[in-house]
């Protein structure tokens, strides 16, 4: 079983902001896999199908990033979900718009959601995909990560977006390796 989350902060007004860049993800995965993210459980929005015999769980956490581990902890408890098999998608500060990184573990580098998930997961050796949104220093981080990507952002940022399920079908299919080496 796998489970792919896909980080930001429930609420309309949180919609289309950098931070949420992972809810976007979820949002085109689903697209692509034909399926609705249609359960609610332990605060999290999330969907299970089938692919290639082995069960998929997304999931987006309903509760705000800063505490987004702790609906991840309970549906790898509920679910006995292995930490190998969980991906997180999320924003990267320290990456430029338009670029991406596919990591086996590493630090937090200062987000919020990722220190979280260490704290509740007592690790930081869980897959994820880091999606660049560069750090504009003119701007506090917090007004920043929360505001809303502007038109040429969004035409570096779409792209990805639009790819993120090509990814997301060789991770079910390939040794992470093998899509480490495809994609960064």
């Amino acid at each position: 079983m796998k489970l792919i989350v896909g980080l930001g902060n429930p609420g309309r007004e949180y919609n289309n902001t950098r931070h949420n860049i992972g809810f976007m993800c979820i949002d085109k995965i689903c697209n692509y896999f034909n399926v609705t993210l249609d359960s609610n459980k332990f605060n999290g929005l999330y969907t299970q199908f089938n692919y290639n015999n082995e069960k998929i769980i997304l999931l987006k956490p309903q509760k705000y990033m800063n505490l987004s581990g702790e609906v991840i902890r309970d549906f790898v408890n509920f679910f006995k979900i292995n930490i190998n098999d969980i991906l997180i998608i999320c924003d990267d500060l320290d990456t430029k718009v338009g670029s991406y990184r596919l990591r086996y573990k590493g630090s937090s580098g200062g987000h919020n959601g990722l220190k979280n998930i260490e704290q509740n997961l007592s690790t930081n050796e869980y897959k994820r995909i880091k999606i660049g949104i560069s750090n504009n220093k003119t701007i506090d981080t917090k007004d920043y990560v929360l505001g809303k990507f502007n038109k040429e952002e969004l035409d570096l940022i779409n792209p990805i977006i639009d790819n993120i399920s090509n990814i997301i079908e060789d991770y079910l299919k390939l040794p992470f390796d093998n899509v480490m080496n495809k994609y960064n």
